[in-house]
This record gives structure tokens, sequence and C-alpha cells, in this order.
């Protein structure tokens, strides 16, 4: 069982950090009883390109590279058009059927049904038939005012929760994230979570959760330390009982609070993400990934983006 809200709301105020550590872990263990920890080899794509043969070109190369899913992007400075990527996705799929493709945020999947002028159904409908297989998040505090300040262009909460449930109920699974460290208040990020743990409960849609600290440093406030990510990270996974894998993040917070994440409930350590450098300085290599993990007393295992596979190298 998970924890109540004013639970939550308690140990996000705690200095108690070992305690709510061991408690998450506890679950973690419960959940995930055989000892592993997993990551995935997939690399991104920007899918609002024009230029269609450089995509499939790219993706070829990912192919070659071992990666067994795209991460996709879009570029939003380039109107591209569902026709476009209706396009690019059948593309992809007739040339490489066994990637898999994951991505586009809330945003942009709203835009596109604007753009087109159909129904939201009828916009993720059309891009699963084209091959898309899972829709990505990258939700900043699901509050209207946060992410107006933050971003103009930002879906509204009930726009974004319009487009999970839409595409949990086509068949489509998708990812939930929760970016923290914006001005947001404790309350406000256990309203966060409290959104995600109900879609789940109408759904069962999500695969995986992952907070993630924000450290671009430039809203002239303090950015969350290391303990503020483990905690968030440990409620994250007493209060999202219902989602099956939290997922920790080496892009911002570093290979060594990735490595003690484990221990905090985390179960999946993200991405190798081949080629990107983003966060910290420096990447993540497969060996660097699978190494903390074996020094945090977990046997390493590759996965594919669904959780479906897990591949025993």
């Amino acid at each position: 069982m998970g924890i109540t809200r004013q639970q939550a709301l308690d140990c996000l105020a705690s200095d108690d950090l070992i305690g709510i550590g061991m408690e998450a872990d506890a679950l973690r263990r419960s959940l995930h009883p055989e000892g592993v920890v997993s990551y995935t080899i997939d690399r991104a794509l920007d899918c609002s390109t024009p230029n269609l043969d450089a995509a499939y070109a790219s993706a070829r190369a990912s192919v070659e590279m071992g990666v067994t899913g795209l991460i996709l992007h879009a570029n939003v400075h380039q109107q591209a058009t569902l026709a476009h990527y209706e396009t690019l996705f059948t593309g992809i799929k007739q040339r490489f059927p066994g990637l898999w493709l994951h991505g586009l945020a809330a945003t942009q999947i709203l835009t596109l049904s604007s753009t087109a002028g159909i129904s939201l159904r009828d916009t993720i409908a059309r891009l699963h038939a084209a091959g898309l297989d899972s829709v990505g998040s990258s939700a900043v505090i699901l509050n209207d005012e946060i992410r107006l300040r933050l971003a103009p262009d930002n879906s509204s909460t009930a726009a974004w929760i319009s487009v999970h449930r839409t595409a949990h109920q086509l068949g489509l699974n998708s990812t939930a994230t929760m970016i923290f460290g914006v001005g947001e208040t404790l309350e406000q990020r256990i309203n966060h979570l409290e959104i995600i743990r109900q879609l789940q409960q109408d759904t069962g849609g999500f695969t995986s959760f992952t907070p993630l600290a924000y450290t671009a440093g430039d809203l002239g406030i303090p950015e969350p330390t290391a303990v503020e990510y483990l905690t968030t990270l440990a409620v994250s996974r007493l209060y999202l009982d219902n989602i099956a894998n939290i997922e920790g993040s080496w892009p911002t917070q570093g290979l060594k609070v990735l490595q003690m994440g484990l221990r905090f409930g985390g179960n999946d350590v993200g991405s190798v993400l081949l080629e990107e450098r983003f966060g910290k300085p420096g990447g993540a290599t497969e060996e660097e990934l699978r190494r903390i993990i074996r020094e945090a007393g977990f046997k390493p295992v590759q996965r594919d983006t669904p959780y479906r596979t897990m591949f025993l190298n």
C-alpha cells in the first residue's frame, strides 16, 4: 500500500532522509524482489526535420549502434504537420520494424490536433496507426499558474491529462515525469503526484515515473539539493505504489546520486542516450551505468522502452 497525501507531505518536509529512504526501498523490494535494476539503450531523433532521408539515416545508424528505441523530439521552431509525422513514422517502421518509437509531448500532440483541425482522439489514433508506440512526458509541475509562468506555450494541466488519458484509452502507454524545484510548494508537488496516481488508477497506462530536479539555474532560486532530490524520489516511490517503475536521472543528478537513488526507491537508471550530452558535464556509458548498478548491490539488466523485454547480458 502507498502512503496518504498527508504522510507524503510530512515526508517531504521531514529531515529523516534515511528513514524515508528505507521505507521506499522496502516498497521497491516488494515490487521488484528479483534484485534487478534496468536501463535502456535508445537515441534521440528530431522528428520535425523536413529531411526525411536524414531522419531515416539517423534511424539506421541507431540500429547499427544497438539501439532498441527512438526518443522522438520536435523542434519548436519547425512547424511540421500531422501528415509529416505519419509519413516519417511509417517510413521508419517499414525500414526498421523492431524500433520502438516513443515521444511527442502533450503540447506537441495538442498543436498537431489544432493545426490539423481534428479531434485529439483522432490525432493520437493516426499517430499510433503510423507507428507511434508510446507517448512521452516532460511535465513541469502540473499547476497552471506555474506552467504559464515558466513556458507560456505549455499545455494546461487539464489538457495534459486529456492527452495521456486519451492515449491510454487508445492502447498507447506513456511515461510520466515531474520537473520540480521551479518555485512550487510542497503541496503543489503532492498535487502533481496525486494527478498521476489518479490517472494511473483510472487507466493503468503509465509504465514509469521520473522525478526531475530543475537544474538550469536560471530562475533566481536555489536548485534542489541532492537530499531534496532523494527525498522526492523516495516519496514518489511511496505515493505512486500503482506505477511499477520509478526511474532515476543521471543527466541532472550525476552518477553518484543516481546510485544512491537505487536505495531510495528507484529501480531503473533510465537511458544511455547514445551521443546525447546534457545536464551534468559529460555523459554516461552503458558500462558506467552497469557498474554503478552492480556496486549498489543489484544486477544490471538492459530493457526495452516499454519494460517488456529484459536482455540478459
